[in-house]
């Protein structure tokens, strides 16, 4: 008789069901497996790294911001309105795809997370500076330390960024203006340009820069954020200003290039060419109140200008930053 168990027997039907049964069994095992690897191995991985990665250009260049409540409440928040500008620029939209929103308080946090941003929640040694800290106050000048301590460690985990303050409308994609040259380590905003992008007597501005992680700059920053403790009423930007006075960015042979205020403008110092500008910043100015009036201008200025059938008189200049320059009389 023969005993081979032949298609369509009941005995066949059971044989391909268990063995069914145990090839599904090991394939769940081995997923469970996976996935366990998967998780344990995002349980380690810094929470720093995660977010850069996450906001990263395919070079490791990123964009940076740092936030607080302050900036991210009221009928016209600073980080609303700083994102107005990625909206309403040229080549700007993609961008907020790279943009990292560093909050240091839950409120800013949340804020982020409802914008559907790349956000980070910046551990602040307990210290609360969520409110808005007045220009060369002590929270305002421990806000800056900061900025600088966690800006370092960016460079430490091995990415280039483009730091900008809040307060910085995005008008035009800066990276054709920033040069890619592999020499140069530091490229800097200034409150006034003196004609000369290689000259270290022009006023430099930390509210907008892009800088290369390497040695140098690592040592740069830990030199910069060294200097804290001896550096009493006096912000960040003065002391690196001071490092530079030092022939600190010779010696550690640091590459600067100061950028001209007709691509990266400020309240200091206008643009003279709309047509050519990318950055304008709120600086010479004091509080979050003046900056939001006075950058809602430069707003209503650049539709004026993108309006073909518009007005096109303020070619030629901006309108004035008044609450700026009332915002010191007080």
């Amino acid at each position: 008789m023969d005993q081979s168990i032949k298609p369509g027997t009941p005995l066949a039907l059971c044989t391909l069901l268990l063995i069914s049964l145990l090839f599904i069994y090991l394939s769940s095992e081995k997923n469970s497996s996976i996935t366990t690897i998967h998780k344990t191995s995002l349980m380690y991985k810094d929470e720093l790294e995660a977010a850069l990665e996450g906001a990263s250009m395919a070079n490791k260049t990123l964009i940076i911001t740092i936030v607080n409540r302050a900036y991210t409440e009221g009928d016209k928040p600073m980080l609303d309105l700083f994102l107005d500008g990625f909206w309403l620029g040229e080549d700007t939209r993609k961008l907020t795809n790279h943009l990292l929103v560093v909050a240091v308080d839950q409120t800013a946090f949340e804020r982020c997370m409802f914008l559907r941003l790349h956000c980070y929640k910046l551990k602040t040694d307990g210290e609360k500076l969520v409110d808005e800290e007045t220009y060369m106050s002590d929270d305002f000048i421990k806000m800056m330390w900061l900025r600088t301590r966690f800006l370092g460690d960016v460079l430490r985990h091995g990415y280039n960024f483009v730091f900008t303050d809040t307060d910085v409308l995005w008008l035009r994609n800066p990276f054709s203006r920033l040069t890619l040259n592999e020499t140069i380590d530091l490229q800097i905003s200034v409150d006034q340009f003196n004609g000369n992008q290689w000259s270290q007597r022009n006023p430099i501005n930390t509210g907008f820069y892009m800088i290369k992680s390497n040695n140098k700059t690592i040592a740069l920053f830990d030199e910069w954020y060294g200097q804290r403790n001896n550096s009493t009423g006096k912000k960040e930007q003065d002391v690196l200003v001071e490092l530079m006075r030092r022939r600190a960015f010779r010696r550690l042979r640091i590459r600067v290039r100061f950028l001209d205020t007709n691509y990266f403008s400020g309240f200091c110092q206008n643009s003279k060419d709309v047509n050519i500008v990318s950055t304008v910043h709120a600086n010479c100015c004091r509080s979050i109140r003046a900056k939001v009036t006075d950058l809602i201008t430069v707003i209503h200025d650049w539709k004026r200008f993108k309006d073909p059938f518009g007005n096109k008189t303020m070619e030629d200049k901006w309108s004035n930053h008044l609450a700026c320059q009332n915002s010191w009389i007080s």
